[in-house]
């Protein structure tokens, strides 16, 4: 996942969809919702509702019906009133629902590792397979629809590729936290101006280190792996800033 959230984010933070990211975590949280009302795995009902919402999301964007920021704020505000309702009718907030939030990597199970696996190749290689029309798209959309690039097919990609990426992180850094895993990384490695390659060797870096120190020092400390991981990356963020400054 440390590999794979940058990847997906690097699109994102250029795309200026950032906030999707973060929106669709939100969903994820009704799609576990929905997986702990019917006691099936929440991974794969969070990929399924994810999916599915990233898939609105882009159509309703497209159709210019609405900006692209209120398509993201009637999914986000709709799948939190549906967690809310889906969990008032289960037990509600439970100890499951809390490690889902937050982020425990100590309740992952080793199907979840498999399934983390499996999807996270398939993004990797569809990712490298449309890497070219995504850079292009990413810096200039008119002219890459003017050169015969199928825009609208290669943005529905790339959102259903980051509602991949955050259903499957979830169990690790949490719904509240994989928003900064998929961001982050790939703000700190722009600050270093370097060229688009570059960017993304920096970016998994960044992010490898966080994610390894973090969880090591969240299993040493006691700590929130989720918080702990996004707290060094914070702080990488803070001392690039700096430095660049000086």
């Amino acid at each position: 996942m440390a590999v794979i959230a940058p990847l997906i984010g690097v699109f994102l933070v250029l795309r200026r969809y950032s906030l999707i990211a973060d929106t669709l975590a939100h969903v994820s949280l009704a799609g576990i919702a929905l997986g702990i009302l019917l006691k099936l795995n929440p991974i794969f009902t969070a990929i399924g509702v994810t999916v599915a919402s990233s898939l609105g999301i882009e159509r309703l964007r497209a159709s210019r019906r609405v900006s692209g920021e209120s398509a993201l704020a009637l999914f986000l505000s709709g799948s939190l009133a549906l967690a809310t309702v889906l969990l008032s009718l289960g037990s509600g907030l439970n100890t499951s629902l809390l490690n889902y939030l937050f982020g425990s990597i100590v309740t992952v199970t080793q199907n979840d590792v498999y399934t983390i696996a499996i999807l996270g190749i398939i993004v990797i290689v569809t990712l490298v397979a449309f890497y070219k029309e995504l850079v292009y798209i990413s810096f200039d959309e008119e002219s890459a629809r003017v050169s015969g690039i199928p825009v609208r097919l290669i943005n529905t990609i790339l959102v259903v590729l980051a509602a991949l990426t955050i259903s499957l992180a979830i169990p690790v850094i949490g719904v509240l936290l994989i928003a900064a895993l998929i961001v982050i990384p790939v703000i700190a490695a722009l600050q270093l101006r370097q060229n688009f390659a570059r960017t993304i060797i920096s970016a998994e870096i960044i992010s490898l280190f966080s994610v390894l120190v973090g969880i090591f020092t969240s299993f040493y400390f006691n700590l929130s792996t989720g918080g702990t991981i996004v707290l060094i990356m914070l702080a990488i963020f803070l001392t690039i800033l700096a430095f660049k400054k000086t």
